[in-house]
């Protein structure tokens, strides 16, 4: 058996992360939230809470995953994307408390799904690989996955951004010889409801995984919780002690947390460069298709270049693609997503590549709920100091005396130009760590 994707963990993994992630509402997230009646510091505030609450339960899920089975995380996480896109598909419209908190309950959930899955489904696939000998493909498992997980969201972005948009949507049905009139508030929560189909599907997929014979769940639920913290202090531990995986980690959130920013970001990024709704899922479609031949770049990487090289090539990719961002060119701007959604698809990739090849299979998913654990109280940091700044900039006398509509526009583009410069100075720290860390034998 040489081919990875006849195992069915693989081939149900690689369907997970595609229904779980390839979300129609992601081309229009920021705007969303705004137009649902949020400002941008609840916006910020409301994505830190989403990573707030994915740290708090990162590890402890990823050491259940590791006692009670990693299966029943992944059902979970797929359980939980069900209810969190419920919440908000039929929210209210308007600037209110009861908006705000039923859009934090959606980022609490998401959060508690994301810790469910993070580590769990990468280490149930992984190891499923290593019951057949076959864990030297895990790469190409990888690749595969982003390839159609590429599609995926070519098909979710493309749509989604359509649906959003309700002018052009009903164009589109009077095409086709539908005379409907859509309003606008019905076609904001379109890519609602079809993120919450995605998630029942999820759902349904997970439920045919089976828990891999090298790490069976012990059926105790109280000596697995115990066992769980056990595995967390011992993981933690071993991070600490490894240099090459704290090296990895802190290297890789490095990048995460920064270009997890812009996408968050991007289409109130779009909106100031003065392209129109629609287009923005034609934008996410084609980046999305980086991931049909990026990740052969990554694999070439891995295989011929050092762990120096890789991290100052994707530095310099980074770097420039935020710079050219910042200068808020109209509408050819936009370009220079390309560079930013290329460094998250070589990130992920080395991360995986470099941490799975020096972790034991019996704490694996521990140490990559650690992974994620250090990426996302990063990403909640950055969103927490975003709205920090945003606020105080908005007391400042020469963000007063803006007229209204001025002002966000005008908050915005302030606090993205700092951002090239932000990463640059953190990535020579983290470049100066690695080298005090590994020495330049395993660098």
């Amino acid at each position: 058996m040489s081919d990875p994707l006849s195992l069915p963990n693989v081939k149900r993994f690689i369907a997970f992360r595609i229904f779980f992630n390839a979300r129609f509402y992601y081309p229009v997230f920021t705007i969303l939230f705004l137009d649902f009646g949020l400002t941008l510091e609840q916006f910020a505030i409301l994505n830190s809470i989403w990573a707030i609450s994915i740290v708090c339960l990162e590890v402890p899920s990823g050491a259940l995953a590791d006692t009670i089975g990693r299966r029943n995380l992944v059902v979970a996480a797929a359980a939980i994307m069900v209810i969190e896109m419920a919440v908000i598909c039929f929210a209210p419209i308007g600037s209110s408390d009861l908006v705000f908190y039923l859009f934090m309950a959606n980022r609490i959930l998401s959060g508690a799904a994301e810790a469910a899955a993070s580590g769990a489904d990468e280490a149930l696939a992984y190891d499923s690989l290593v019951e057949r000998g076959m864990e030297e493909q895990w790469s190409s498992v990888l690749e595969r996955q982003m390839k159609l997980q590429s599609i995926a969201f070519v098909a979710a972005m493309s749509l989604g951004a359509i649906l959003y948009d309700h002018e052009r949507l009903s164009l589109a049905l009077g095409f086709v010889g539908l005379d409907w009139e859509i309003s606008k508030d019905f076609a904001m929560r379109l890519p609602l409801f079809g993120t919450l189909g995605l998630g029942i599907l999820a759902l349904f997929t997970t439920l045919g995984m089976k828990e891999t014979a090298t790490e069976r769940p012990s059926g105790s639920s109280w000596a697995a919780v115990s066992s769980a913290f056990l595995r967390t202090l011992k993981a933690g531990g071993w991070i600490l002690k490894t240099p090459l995986a704290l090296s990895v980690i802190v290297a890789g959130l490095l990048f995460d947390h920064v270009v997890r920013l812009i996408l968050t970001l991007n289409s109130e990024f779009y909106r100031q460069i003065d392209l129109p709704e629609y287009s923005f899922g034609f934008i996410g479609a084609g980046l999305a298709l980086l991931g049909t031949f990026v990740p052969k770049i990554g694999r070439y990487l891995l295989d011929t270049r050092s762990k120096t090289f890789n991290y100052l090539a994707l530095t310099v990719v980074v770097f420039v693609g935020i710079w050219i961002m910042a200068r808020f060119i109209p509408y050819w701007g936009a370009s220079a997503m390309i560079l930013v959604y290329s460094g998250i698809f070589l990130n992920g990739l080395f991360v995986s590549h470099y941490l799975n090849k020096i972790t034991d299979s019996k704490q694996r998913a521990t140490v990559l709920s650690f992974k994620g654990l250090s990426f996302n109280l990063a990403y909640g940091a950055i969103g927490y100091v975003y709205a920090a700044v945003i606020a105080g900039l908005r007391q400042s006398d020469s963000t007063k005396a803006l007229p209204p509509q001025q002002v966000e526009d005008s908050l915005f583009q302030t606090v993205f130009v700092w951002l090239p410069y932000y990463f640059l100075v953190l990535a020579g720290v983290v470049f100066l760590f690695g080298l005090f860390m590994l020495g330049k034998r395993n660098a």
